[in-house]
């Protein structure tokens, strides 16, 4: 790959964002960090990976941090809530992450977190509701109606972690440089589309 790039992917539940994350850095070759994050933040921060693991794209519920924020909202995590120091060891392995090699960051409001980052591209990828239905009951082997309230909660979740986060809205197309639909284009497509976009916007050839 020529040059420098980090490539954010927010996404809805089920619209394989995360695939189109693995098989675009396995395109491009250079690193995916998804889950793999989690690993990275634990040795950084010396936190459990299960902890992490379960405050993961989580909003904290502490009162005072929200009212902390209300009066100062450029401040990130200033208080010693379990909730808080999960963020800053996220925030501050992301940011590592921005200042070096090439990757894909998948979720964590790393759009947000490297907003100020020369080699930054963001993408959202959404999908039709039965396109996610199908593929989640197939992945969970459950049905079509538990996998809708999967769907449901996992995205109100995200929505609520990236809302809280950051100063932009979850899945609104304006918060990202590109939305990609993955139910008309299919993961393979997908993946062509954010290269092709990233190749136009720098006016380079960023595939080998």
């Amino acid at each position: 790959m020529t040059g420098n790039v980090i490539i954010t992917i927010g996404r809805q539940f089920g619209s394989g964002g995360h695939e189109i994350g693995r098989k675009l850095a396995k395109k491009l070759g250079i690193k995916l960090y998804d889950k793999e994050l989690l690993k990275l933040v634990a040795e950084e921060s010396g936190i459990c990976e299960k902890v992490l693991e379960n405050y993961d794209e989580k909003p904290t519920n502490s009162l005072l941090y929200s009212i902390v924020m209300d009066v100062y909202p450029s401040m990130n995590y200033v208080g010693t809530t379990l909730n808080q120091q999960i963020y800053q060891a996220q925030f501050d392995t992301i940011r590592k992450l921005g200042q070096g090699d090439s990757c894909v960051i998948v979720g964590r409001g790393a759009d947000y977190i490297l907003r100020e980052c020369e080699y930054l591209t963001t993408v959202f990828v959404h999908a039709s509701m039965d396109f996610r239905i199908q593929r989640v009951a197939e992945f969970e082997k459950i049905s079509d109606a538990k996998a809708r309230d999967m769907i449901l909660k996992a995205d109100k979740k995200r929505a609520s972690f990236y809302n809280f986060q950051t100063e932009k809205k979850w899945g609104l197309a304006s918060s990202y440089n590109l939305s990609v639909d993955s139910s008309d284009l299919g993961i393979d497509g997908a993946v062509d589309l954010i290269i092709d976009y990233i190749d136009r916007k720098t006016g380079r050839r960023i595939e080998d």
